[in-house]
């Protein structure tokens, strides 16, 4: 199983219906464990879409993943701690259903005394030289390395990890210093060479022993595994339970999890693009808590006072007299000291980045998170105006659908270019992973007539076409669509209805990431009003699967490019084939659709950009990175020897000059804002910093260059496109 962090990046799709169960009494008066888990299985066999026999065999699976989630790089547990939980192997499914945990107990409370074995360990190993001329090597394949037999073979793999942290740091620091050694002594020659340009000589610049920067190296080391500690001391036994309850809710499948309270307050702020709070984004630095960012149009911008560096610490809510202390709290826990309902006041004891302390009162406000939510940029090629719309997610307000939504977004979006002129439109999906599926059906409604989007089936084989019911079409030009091996769930459902209406021409991966499941949102806490245990937190559980209109399911396979473009990541394994206990691709009866009759010769067009990409450079530039970039994850041993550290590097440095070229390149667009936006820009620096940010990232694009061609052939074979100024 992939770490669970893993499993969130890849956002759900989620319907905005509730899943329906009949109504159970809880023990609200027993232990908050023993209930969470009988409720967790309750909502999952009456709710999960393909539900799986707990037995021996998903005992085993359990017992595999949260081992391994506990110690990924095998750094803590003994073989003799596996040979103690072998025990357990097959027992856990019979503990899920008697709600007993002594598996779990015996896994958390066995690591909390390997942990405080490991704090042990680091400080003596850090506090003696690295010799860096042994000749010795580590293996990175954590996977499959076994647990150490004794604590004197354990303490040799911490020694080489950390050797390897610092042989990188020490590395980086000598080379740095070469190259500035060698700069001084061609500038005393008045010589100038390619490295004059690549790094810059302080005035009081003086080189440092080997063995100055042997120890500056370990001593950056232990400030980082300090910082691990630091975190792994934040981790309290809750987050551990929540880790086993995942490591057993994801055998169902990749995107059935358990969401802790806070982390269920997350994902809501992920849908929506939206939080009720002082508009920062903080971090934990040792035990202080440190402004990260101010968020652009959020009450601490507008107030002007926080600034990033900033650190918070005393927090005083306006109904109370005294302030309480937030160093060494965990972040999570400050956090929900700070963050509050809008209109309420908060005050907070901060220390300046110029070392004074002040005292900030802020009132509490909606923060819209700015790189949540759908942006345009205009372009102009051979006097013919394009647009491009970036679709970060499907976002949506999961308490009211009629708020600030991507398909509301999307529309203002394209009338806007359409008021500019604009005569084809390349709607950006990479690495979107998806959000709602009503904002799915409602985008696609723009760009066709009233139609099946997408279907919708459910465990007992019922099912729904989900149709866009207005015929009135928003957009009927050119329509480009760009996709990757991120782009996922209802990225896939768009591009998919786009391409079997043959209303887009979709470009990018060869497939796109294959998850092709719906999953519900069931709030805990529903049977469990009044007890004594707080928030219960929420399960996200797979419910549905989705297939395209042409019966496919986009699970696992996802959905083909119409157009294949190299990217640097096409020969890694990347997506839902990728995880343990997928559901099966299966298909059901095409629903019934009309294709789109608006280009008169679509396949002339792919057969120009597929051979318009053959003989591009750096497209071919691109894949053969692609392939180094293989090569490179497939190196697991290491020298610690810092000759043959130095050569590998050098190698790699080499092949990296090639492959430099590739973010040098800079097309001849140019990209701008729309005039709404502009007025804004004024008004607001950091966002015009943005804006001026993607437009550069646009201009060196390769892809949506590429994408713009297709628009520009793709408008000579639009049949009577209609196009009209919105009002």
């Amino acid at each position: 199983m992939r770490n669970n962090i893993m499993i969130l990046m890849i956002t759900v799709l989620l319907a905005v219906t509730s899943c329906s169960f009949t109504t159970k009494k809880f023990d609200a008066d027993s232990d908050k464990d023993r209930v969470l888990i009988e409720l967790m299985m309750y909502v999952l066999e009456r709710g999960h879409f393909d539900l799986r026999e707990v037995d021996d065999e998903f005992s085993e699976q359990v017992f595999e993943d949260f081992i391994q989630a506990l110690d990924p790089l095998k750094r803590h547990f003994l073989q003799e701690d596996i040979d103690d939980f072998e025990e357990y192997r097959f027992l856990i499914d019979d503990q899920i259903k008697n709600q007993e945990f002594d598996f779990f107990d015996l896994a958390y409370n066995r690591l909390q005394m390997r942990i405080k074995d490991a704090k042990a360990i680091y400080p003596k190993l850090l506090d003696t030289s690295f010799n860096f001329e042994e000749d010795e090597e580590i293996d990175t394949d954590y996977e499959k390395l076994p647990y150490a037999e004794t604590k004197a073979e354990l303490q040799d793999r911490w020694k080489k990890q950390l050797k390897f942290s610092a042989l990188g740091t020490y590395y980086d620091m000598l080379d740095t210093q070469n190259k500035k050694l060698e700069k001084l002594s061609e500038k005393n020659q008045d010589e100038e060479t390619d490295t004059a340009d690549e790094i810059e000589v302080e005035e009081d610049f003086k080189p440092q022993s080997l063995e100055e920067l042997e120890r500056e190296a370990r001593t950056t080391t232990r400030e980082s595994i300090e910082t691990y500690f630091e975190n792994t001391n934040d981790i309290e036994r809750e987050d551990w339970f929540g880790l086993y309850i995942n490591s057993v809710a994801s055998q169902f499948d990749p995107h059935t999890n358990y969401f802790a309270p806070q982390d269920k307050d997350r994902f809501d702020v992920s849908m929506s693009g939206k939080l009720e709070g002082i508009g920062a984004r903080l971090r934990k630095e040792r035990d202080q808590v440190k402004i990260d960012e101010v968020i652009s149009g959020g009450p601490a911008w507008k107030d002007g006072q926080l600034e990033t560096g900033d650190l918070i610490q005393r927090v005083r809510q306006e109904d109370e007299a005294e302030s309480v202390s937030i160093i060494g709290m965990r972040l999570d826990d400050a956090v929900d000291l700070i963050k509050g309902k809008k209109g309420t006041k908060v005050i907070l004891t901060v220390k300046k980045v110029d070392g004074s302390i002040e005292e900030i009162e802020l009132v509490r406000d909606i923060v819209e998170i700015d790189e949540t939510y759908a942006k345009t940029s205009l372009v102009e090629k051979e006097q013919v105006k394009y647009g491009v719309i970036n679709l970060p997610k499907f976002y949506f307000d999961m308490q009211d659908y009629n708020q600030r939504n991507a398909a509301s977004d999307m529309k203002k979006e394209v009338l806007r270019l359409i008021d500019e002129g604009a005569e084809g439109l390349v709607i950006d999906l990479r690495n979107n992973g998806g959000g709602s599926l009503s904002t799915v059906v409602d985008i696609a409604g723009l760009f066709i007539e009233s139609g099946p989007v997408v279907q919708v089936k459910s465990s007992d084989g019922d099912k729904d076409v989900l149709k866009d019911k207005d015929s009135k079409i928003v957009w009927d030009g050119p329509l480009v669509i760009m996709v990757n091996e991120i782009s996922a769930s209802a990225s896939e459902i768009l591009a998919a209805a786009m391409q079997d209406y043959e209303r887009a021409i979709i470009m990018g991966s060869e497939q796109t990431y294959g998850k092709g499941t719906v999953q519900n949102l069931v709030d805990l806490n529903r049977w469990m009003k009044g007890s004594k245990f707080g928030d219960m937190g929420a399960l996200k559980l797979t419910t549905q699967k989705f297939y395209r209109v042409n019966g496919g399911s986009t699970q696992l396979k996802g959905v083909s490019s119409d157009i294949v473009m190299p990217d640097r990541y096409m020969y890694i394994d990347l997506g839902e084939r990728d995880y343990d206990n997928p559901l099966a691709w299966d298909k059901i009866t095409p629903a019934k659709f009309e294709k789109w009759k608006g280009y008169k010769n679509i396949e002339s067009v792919i057969q120009a950009s597929k051979e318009r990409i053959a003989s591009n450079e750096q497209l071919s530039l691109i894949e053969e990175n692609a392939k180094w970039v293989e090569l490179q994850r497939e190196r697991n041993v290491f020298p610690l020897h810092i000759d043959l550290y130095a050569a590998h590097n050098q190698k790699i440095e080499e092949k990296a000059k090639k492959f430099k070229k590739i973010n040098d390149y800079e097309t001849k667009l140019e990209y701008i804002s729309l005039p709404y936006e502009l007025e804004a820009i004024e008004k607001d620096s950091s966002l015009g910093e943005k804006r001026e940010r993607w437009h550069k990232n646009l201009k060196k694009d390769v892809y949506v260059e590429e994408a713009i061609n297709v628009l520009e052939d793709l408008r000579k074979q639009t049949v009577g496109s209609k196009l009209v100024k919105a009002n």
